[in-house]
């Protein structure tokens, strides 16, 4: 571990337990006052001097065996870098694993998790619909020599092989939201990793790996960085893992740039008060919109949180065209509110057949919920839903893929 990481997390370790709201502004960061600094310095370096080349390669040499951080001062850019570790060791803090490991975006992430257990021959995954559609994708086609068998939730232990590497679940998921028992998939997972995507639900709602899963992945471009300005994903788990992950990282050199690292540590600081102010006015979009005749169905989780679903009776194209103050884009956990039409985008990719049966329908919207006023916010949205009458047609969806 360098040397700029190892006094936070040595430091951190050593504190008693903190509420999570602490652990977002101070972990990663406890260092810093006895530095005589107040925010975390970006150290942009790709290289590094050295002077004791043999101590250098007994470094490099001792990351080869386990892929633990180096000790002592920084060595390369792909092996590490000061400001990510500190976002690292904030994550694994809030999420209560051991470590964590940062990489370039959600799909960086989850692609040295499944390399990780392919090098083990274990190319097996059982997953349960719906995941992110990418990553939907990136299991069917067996893009890295891996093999799915897609199940529901009490058909996992049924699904496990010899060679099973992983169990993938998203929960709430993406796009309908839908809720799994993440502590009976685990239990029916045996010895086998639970993934848990906890990107929709963050820290702040749910912490997985106290309900059994070994792995958690974050898209961390959404909540975790919150200002739609920053591309990231990360894993967090035990220290055998990271290891592991650290290790595909330097090889495939899926890193992730300092800035974003820093931009990811100043975002967590104010995480659970975005999510929280955040929820409460999805919740009475909810309410709202439950009530209205215009829409079919609503899905919510029942733990809360900023993301909402909606099928309406009118045409959803209509309504992504229509909205002035809510911003029709892809990805999801900004300040501001976004919406998209899923079968057209975000899950495009996936078959119709399968995408249908997951609950993603062709009338689904989903929508991030941000900071602005609950009435901004509902006028916007009353006035795009009322130029979509009850009855309206549904155009033919293209089949060609986004």
């Amino acid at each position: 571990m360098n040397s700029a990481s190892t006094h936070a997390y040595d430091h951190a370790r050593s504190t008693p337990p903190r509420a999570l709201a602490t652990e977002a502004v101070h972990a990663g960061r406890d260092d810093l006052a006895r530095q005589g600094l107040h925010a975390p310095p970006i150290d942009l370096s790709t290289t590094y001097p050295s002077y004791d080349s043999r101590g250098e390669a007994a470094r490099i040499d001792a990351f080869a065996t386990d892929g633990a951080e180096p000790e002592g001062p920084p060595i390369y850019g792909r092996l590490g870098n000061p400001t990510v570790a500190r976002f690292e060791t904030a994550l694994a803090r809030l999420e209560g694993t051991e470590s964590a490991v940062a990489f370039a975006s959600g799909m960086a992430a989850l692609s040295a998790v499944l390399l990780v257990r392919a090098s083990l021959g274990l190319r097996h995954v059982v997953a349960v619909r719906p995941l992110y559609g990418c990553s939907d994708q990136l299991l069917t086609a067996g893009l890295l020599g891996s093999e799915v068998t897609w199940v529901d939730p009490a058909g996992v232990a049924d699904a496990l092989r010899p060679d099973t590497g992983l169990v993938l679940v998203e929960s709430p998921a993406n796009p309908t939201l839908a809720e799994l028992d993440l502590r009976a998939l685990a239990h029916a997972c045996g010895s086998v990793p639970l993934l848990a995507d906890n990107t929709f639900a963050t820290p702040v709602l749910q912490r997985p790996v106290e309900q059994g899963a070994r792995l958690v992945l974050h898209s961390a471009t959404k909540y975790l960085g919150g200002h739609g300005d920053v591309m990231a994903g990360v894993v967090a788990c035990d220290e055998e893992f990271a290891g592991r992950l650290r290790q595909v990282r330097f090889a495939t050199g899926g890193i992730l740039h300092p800035l974003a690292g820093y931009l990811l540590l100043r975002g967590l600081s104010t995480l659970p008060i975005r999510i929280r102010a955040a929820s409460e006015t999805a919740a009475e979009l909810v309410r709202r919109l439950t009530a209205d005749p215009r829409v079919a169905r609503v899905h919510y989780p029942r733990i809360g949180g900023a993301m909402i679903a909606f099928e309406i009776h009118g045409d959803p194209h209509a309504v992504i065209a229509d909205v002035r103050l809510i911003t029709p884009a892809v990805s999801l956990g900004s300040v501001d509110t976004l919406i998209q039409h899923p079968a057209s985008i975000s899950h495009r990719i996936v078959p119709e057949p399968a995408r249908h049966g997951a609950g993603v329908s062709d009338r689904l919207l989903r929508m991030s919920v941000g900071l602005e006023d609950i009435e901004d916010l509902w006028t916007d949205l009353n006035e795009a839903l009322g130029r979509t009458p009850r009855g309206t047609k549904m155009p033919a969806l293209s089949t060609r893929g986004v």
